[in-house]
């Protein structure tokens, strides 16, 4: 085992230092200029392989030399130099088109090959038709092949028929048959190549896609969070806060004593609306310190809630039926921001002299959380301006929903209203898997 890890980290040591090699870099470069080039400018390129291949297997066909193979001169047919040239033409201009029309310009060029050794001219343009056939290969749909292939056999086949005198047949399709196979199989290569290629860039552009939209996603829902939290932290207290002031505005000239215990309250209040502000806005700082996080409100702090709300002057009745301690924090928190939201509710639109009882039922698989309020009662001095309607109850329903659980709120016989929440604490199932 030693030794196949051994033996895998220096053939990656190795890859990792060919890659890096000056030679392989620079042909790398070469390749990526090549490659800018030829997307700016295609025709340069088509127009380079058909001069390439003038060049190369054309001239030498006018160069006059001597040849072992006297038999094979004197069985195949010499036109003049201007029919050679036409032949050599007709095999090699449509190379330009092959990117461009790649079924077009393989079977122009078919032609003239058939065309050519049926007149029994041999060319070493000739070549232009495996050029053709890899072009074919790699550019057009897969259905149009098998037609390109018969065609091939076809041609390569008179090919063989030709110089059957001198050379075996078999061994001449077997030659030429290779040719075709290797320049169909290079097409292939490169065209699943490319294929895997482009494959990946989607892929990759996919993910980073994905990927976006999870982060708009998940900053949305960060946004709602805080935002429901600040609704929840600002609506109570400044809530509490109107009322003592009211209440202690009111007081101040027949009951000093009042006033102040008002502007005392109200002074807490605010010290702990802007803790809880501080702990919110605190999660979107990178630089908050562990020391400065406190844990999130939960069940036991109802209690202190109904406190403040009792200070500002309605009579609250708080009761707790099961172990509801022993919930979940998530649970907790989100009992006692409804329990918040329907408190605060009731003091700004029932006033400060309603009556309000508060219960909470664990049993089974639910948690119940009920608020009553007996509704306005006849005060002793004006009561503030009526607030607009917010989204409390839609927070309200957010919140259970997390918990497949839900929110009624609506009038009580008799005078008042009832806000009355259901959450399920039945535990999410384990994923398939795990225990």
């Amino acid at each position: 085992m030693t030794i196949a890890r051994g033996s895998v980290t220096m053939s990656s040591a190795g890859t990792d230092h060919l890659a890096a090699h000056p030679l392989v870099d620079g042909l790398t470069g070469l390749g990526q200029r090549l490659r800018r080039l030829d997307a700016r400018r295609p025709w340069l390129f088509d127009a380079a392989v058909v001069a390439a291949v003038l060049l190369v297997f054309c001239a030498p066909d006018f160069v006059r030399h001597s040849d072992d193979r006297r038999d094979l001169q004197m069985l195949l047919y010499h036109p003049a130099p201007a029919g050679t040239l036409a032949l050599q033409l007709g095999l090699v201009l449509p190379l330009f088109w092959r990117r461009r029309a790649p079924t077009a310009a393989f079977y122009t060029i078919a032609a003239v090959f058939v065309l050519q050794w049926s007149l029994g001219v041999l060319l070493r343009a000739d070549v232009a038709l495996v050029i053709a056939v890899y072009s074919l290969v790699l550019r057009v749909h897969p259905a149009r092949l098998p037609w390109a292939g018969l065609t091939v056999a076809a041609a390569l086949g008179l090919v063989a028929w030709r110089v059957s005198a001198v050379v075996s047949p078999w061994d001449a399709l077997f030659f030429l048959y290779s040719a075709a196979t290797a320049a169909a199989a290079l097409g292939f290569a490169i065209r699943i190549r490319r294929a895997q290629l482009a494959a990946l860039r989607d892929r990759a552009q996919r993910l980073e896609i994905e990927r976006d939209q999870r982060s708009r996603l998940a900053a949305a829902a960060e946004r709602t969070r805080v935002a429901r939290e600040m609704h929840d932290i600002v609506g109570h207290s400044l809530s509490v806060i109107i009322s003592l002031a009211d209440g202690g505005s009111y007081a101040v000239g027949g009951n000093p004593q009042r006033g102040r215990e008002a502007l005392e309250l109200i002074g807490d209040t605010g010290r702990q609306a802007l803790a809880e502000l501080r702990r919110v806005l605190g999660v979107l700082r990178e630089e908050t310190e562990a020391a400065e996080l406190h844990p999130q409100p939960g069940i036991a702090e109802i209690g202190a809630l109904c406190e403040r709300i009792r200070a500002a002057g309605p009579d609250v009745v708080y009761r707790t039926a099961g172990d509801v301690d022993a919930l979940d924090r998530g649970v907790q928190l989100t009992a006692y921001r409804i329990a918040q939201e329907a408190l605060t509710n009731a003091l700004r639109y029932a006033g400060p002299r309603t009556a309000l009882d508060v219960g909470l039922a664990a049993g089974g698989e639910r948690l119940q959380i009920t608020v009553h309020d007996t509704g306005p009662q006849p005060p002793e001095h004006p009561p503030p301006p009526a607030a607009k309607p917010g989204h409390g109850l839609a927070g309200m329903r957010e919140r259970a929903a997390l918990y497949a659980g839900t929110v009624e709120a609506g009038p009580r016989p008799g005078g008042g209203w009832t806000v009355r929440a259901t959450l399920d604490l039945t535990p999410l199932p384990a994923p398939e898997g795990r225990p």
